[in-house]
């Protein structure tokens, strides 16, 4: 039995990208995986052919007769796996080599955690670096929020999941990620390693794009669900963010506005932007 199963439900996806995404995995430094592909676009010939030219025998072509959607296919994916932690992995992003290999580190290292993640490196249409809180405390307050966890990054004890009896749902789509760690925010700690160890490839046609509207509701949803049941971490959170968002003037020589800083940005001589306040 593999230590790790990576699960990547692909559809559609560009050849380029796809022969990224699997190369990043088989060049991990850990090497006691395997890798679950499923293909939800079953009339894509294509990307089937770019899977099955890869000879690695860790590698497990699976294929939906029909469509079924993204959280079905991770639920698929979930049930076919048999490692003891489960590598989630988005099709179009890349996967630095020592990923697997520091996650798997961490949960080994403390049994009492059940998801680990990272920083995410944002590419192709926008560069720049995604950090997340670290600790799990901080998690569960930011949570009250928005999704804090980068989920093709992180990793995730598979027991938790089956004693919980807790699956993807289709409901939450495309919010998946963010209702599965709800569901997970009183059962198990969580952690963020402080490096990027994914790439995530940001484009127009990707999922937060072409579903923003669905994801924003399904969004929200959520964060009313987890503020309801956590309300202590909610209560944190606005007053971390009422401190961040404190207005602060330096005026030149007690009388001539120089710099604010207003809702995170640094602004000269009051309204003219010069960058913003990444918080940790």
């Amino acid at each position: 039995m593999p230590k790790v199963s990576v699960l990547t439900p692909i559809y559609n996806t560009k050849p380029a990208h796809l022969r990224e995404c699997i190369e990043s995995i088989l060049n991990q430094t850990f090497k006691d995986f395997e890798f679950l592909i499923l293909n939800d676009s079953p009339d894509n010939k294509e990307i089937e052919k770019i899977v099955l030219s890869y000879k690695d025998k860790r590698i497990k072509y699976i294929k939906n007769e029909k469509n079924l959607g993204i959280s079905a296919s991770r639920n698929k994916l979930l049930d076919l796996a048999s490692g003891e932690y489960i590598a989630v992995f988005d099709h179009d992003d890349i996967s630095l080599p020592q990923r697997l290999e520091k996650e798997v580190a961490f949960l080994d290292s403390n049994p009492d955690f059940g998801v680990v993640s990272s920083w995410m490196q944002f590419f192709e249409e926008s560069d720049f670096l995604l950090k997340n809180p670290e600790t799990d405390t901080k998690i569960k307050i930011f949570l009250t929020e928005d999704c804090f966890i980068a989920h093709s990054a992180c990793m995730i004890r598979k027991s938790i999941l089956t004693k919980n009896n807790i699956r993807y749902e289709e409901l939450y789509t495309p919010c998946e990620d963010y209702r599965l760690y709800q569901r997970l925010m009183s059962l198990t700690k969580f952690y963020n390693i402080q490096e990027a160890l994914v790439k995530y490839r940001f484009f127009k046609n990707n999922t937060s794009h072409t579903q923003r509207n669905k994801m924003e509701l399904m969004s929200y949803l959520i964060k009313l669900q987890i503020r309801d049941k956590f309300p202590s971490y909610y209560e944190e959170f606005k007053k971390t963010e009422k401190v961040k968002s404190t207005i602060f003037r330096l005026r030149l020589f007690g009388k001539i506005p120089l710099l604010k800083i207003k809702n995170n940005w640094v602004l000269l001589f009051e309204f003219i932007p010069l960058f913003k306040i990444m918080w940790k």
